[in-house]
């Protein structure tokens, strides 16, 4: 679904990944782990073709990104959903309309009952007429993932989704992100959380990698 084959990314003159190679397989669920400024985020930035790499290549869905025009990114995009660190939304929309977003902007109206079920899902069934300010940062953690999933995608890439929540909220949304991946769906995390990892690997089987010296590596089995 989305390959690297020897791919670098360099950012100010300095390289911040090299010779990264690997495979995100259809219904696989990863963790990527690392220092802060290893290059997480620029991961998953080249995941879906937000980046395209300095040197090497970056598949998706069979299409190498750098051949992708802006409209064909816009459609594979379609495929991905993301989940990034610092939620942004609309505050002067409600949350369904929020949630609803990635739809209208595709020129989609969706279904509404499929909506509502969404919202009841992650736990918000309540909420769909409340203001983004009105919630928790828990809440506004759902929503983002209900928003990344409202086009049924096959990839979810989530860039640190408990770094400001607490550890009940954290198992909450894991729980969603395991139900998803045993619904198909490949999964990508990127945290700091090792608990969170060992909670996962308790549930499923989890592949961890790890950034280091620029590189992408499977991590050991001390995690």
């Amino acid at each position: 679904m989305i390959a690297f084959e020897n791919v670098a990314y360099s950012y100010g003159g300095g390289a911040l990944l090299s010779d990264v190679s690997l495979r995100l397989a259809p219904g696989s669920f990863h963790f990527l782990t690392g220092p802060s400024g290893a290059g997480k985020t620029t991961f998953l930035k080249l995941a879906y073709a937000e980046l395209l790499p300095t040197s090497g290549h970056v598949t998706l869905f069979e299409r190498d990104a750098h051949s992708l025009t802006r409209d064909e990114i816009a459609l594979t995009r379609r495929r991905v959903g993301v989940v990034h660190q610092d939620c942004q939304f609309l505050d002067h929309l409600p949350l369904a309309a929020n949630v609803m977003l990635p739809l209208t902007v595709a020129g989609r109206t969706g279904d509404p009952g499929n909506l509502t079920e969404l919202l009841r899902w992650v736990g918000l069934g309540a909420l769909g007429d409340a203001l983004p300010p009105q919630l928790s940062g828990g809440e506004r953690q759902r929503a983002a993932l209900a928003r990344a999933i409202i086009m049924d995608p096959d990839v979810i890439l989530a860039d640190e989704p408990t770094g400001n929540l607490d550890w009940e909220m954290s198992l909450r949304l894991l729980t969603l992100l395991v139900e998803l991946n045993r619904m198909g769906k490949t999964i990508l995390i990127a945290t700091h959380d090792l608990n969170l990892i060992r909670q996962a690997k308790s549930q499923l089987a989890a592949r961890v990698l790890r950034i280091k010296n620029r590189r992408v590596q499977l991590a050991g089995a001390d995690l």
